[in-house]
């Protein structure tokens, strides 16, 4: 079941295209993960699927009643803000002291309820704004490149707690990465993104294509073989290969 589809998306500002005709769709319980340059329109295709964009041409449509949690790159604190995660948590009307706790236990950080938002490593924020997102019960998880500024052995940590939220809320994942290596070895299936839609697949059909190879080169098999390596857990893909929109062969 396909809980969003975009459907030839066009976003201007001024006279600057960032995104042309790109359509994709996510099916409940696969990870897609969104790739691209700079600049390519990856950030600004997940805040029109968000709704915090409105799309100047083409249609975003959303299945009924979808709960979507978000996880942005970072959360920009005043330093003076005397506010603890439980109450940043909370902030959200009707949300309960012992969801907020399970929350924070989930995702490994049942600790840091009484620390103060300001005093939160960069990891440690991740986490939280991740348990804040699992307060919506969400059935898509929508991350905007959610390990930004964070090493490599945390960064495999974090996208392995996602596919275990996956697994357990069989819900969808829609992600926007730079970490190569770990979008190959994490995602169901890979879009390229450069203002359109370059290629699109399973990450080995997305690593192979000659657009893919355009834009990032054959550096990231180094990487890609490393993070296999360290990769000790089984995928279940029986739902992941069902489309009918063509997802076994690159595509303009």
């Amino acid at each position: 079941m396909s809980l969003v589809k975009v459907n030839n998306l066009t976003m201007a500002f001024g006279e600057h295209t960032v995104l042309q005709n790109v359509s994709l769709s996510v099916d409940q319980g696969e990870i897609v993960t969104i790739v691209g340059p700079n600049g390519s329109g990856k950030s600004t295709l997940l805040r029109v699927i968000l709704g915090a964009l409105a799309p100047h041409k083409g249609v975003v449509e959303h299945a009924a009643k979808l709960r979507i949690g978000y996880v942005p790159q970072k959360l920009s604190i005043d330093p003076t803000l005397p506010i603890t995660t439980n109450r940043f948590l909370r902030l959200e009307h009707g949300v309960r002291r012992a969801d907020c706790a399970a929350a924070l236990a989930r995702v490994d950080a049942a600790d840091l309820g009484t620390t103060a938002l300001r005093d939160l490593s960069g990891g440690q924020m991740q986490r939280v704004l991740l348990a804040r997102a699992l307060l919506a019960k969400p059935q898509i998880l929508l991350l905007d490149e959610p390990t930004q500024g964070l090493d490599q052995p945390g960064s495999a940590n974090f996208y392995r707690l996602i596919e275990d939220l996956r697994r357990e809320l069989n819900c969808a994942v829609l992600m926007v990465s730079h970490e190569l290596h770990v979008v190959m070895s994490a995602s169901d299936r890979v879009i390229c993104l450069n203002g359109h839609v370059c290629c699109h697949g399973t990450p080995e059909v997305v690593r192979n294509a000659p657009e893919y190879r355009a834009l990032f080169g054959s550096a990231t098999q180094g990487a890609l073989a490393l993070y296999r390596h360290e990769h000790d857990h089984d995928h279940d893909h029986n739902h992941s290969h069902e489309h009918t929109h063509d997802d076994s062969k690159a595509a303009h």
